[in-house]
């Protein structure tokens, strides 16, 4: 497999936590078999926006398509430095961003998202002073997320009913934000 220019690039530590913790970086193509562990979970798959991968080849194109070439995409690493999942910041306007991840299922209930989810909550207003809101949009099935937004000290401010269309299905969301001046829990 031929290396794309960007698997070249430093797999320095964004930001990391106590040992035993995660770290976070960039995900590069040499990910793709960690990455195919959830990507082909339908479970992990269920609230997100794609479906599960179903070849490799299918996971390459998505890695040099879209995680390549996000802005801001951070592999969530053990001390390993192998990728379990991911967490992304989304533009929304020229003050917000939207705040999304995705773990494999191994690890779901043992802290690491919330981890994350605090670890990038601190970086993403000292990153980008412009950002007023950290958003998150949260299907209202999908309670195990809601916890780990809850537990980093986003404030739920209410469901916005049937907001988006998923997977075929007209879906209500819980609107979840984070100001600057929010304290963490």
């Amino acid at each position: 497999m031929e290396m794309d220019a960007n698997e070249t690039q430093s797999k320095v530590v964004v930001s990391s936590s106590p040992p035993g913790g995660i770290s976070l970086r960039p995900m590069t193509l040499s990910d793709v078999d960690d990455y195919m562990v959830w990507a082909t979970d339908a479970e992990v798959a269920r609230f997100c926006s794609w479906e599960p991968c179903t070849s490799r080849e299918e996971a390459i194109k998505y890695i040099t398509d879209s995680v390549l070439t996000h802005p801001w995409l951070r592999a969530i690493c053990l001390e390993d430095d192998r990728p379990i999942g991911y967490i992304l910041i989304m533009p929304v306007d020229n003050i917000r961003k939207e705040i999304g991840y995705v773990l494999a299922r191994k690890y779901w209930g043992k802290g690491f998202a919330t981890e994350a989810v605090r670890l990038v909550t601190a970086e993403i207003f000292k990153e980008m002073p412009e950002v007023e809101r950290l958003e998150a949009l949260v299907d209202v099935d999908n309670v195990g997320s809601q916890k780990v937004l809850e537990k980093v000290g986003f404030t739920r401010e209410g469901v916005m009913r049937k907001f988006i269309i998923m997977k075929g299905s007209v879906r209500d969301m819980v609107m979840f934000s984070f100001l600057p001046s929010d304290p963490f829990k």
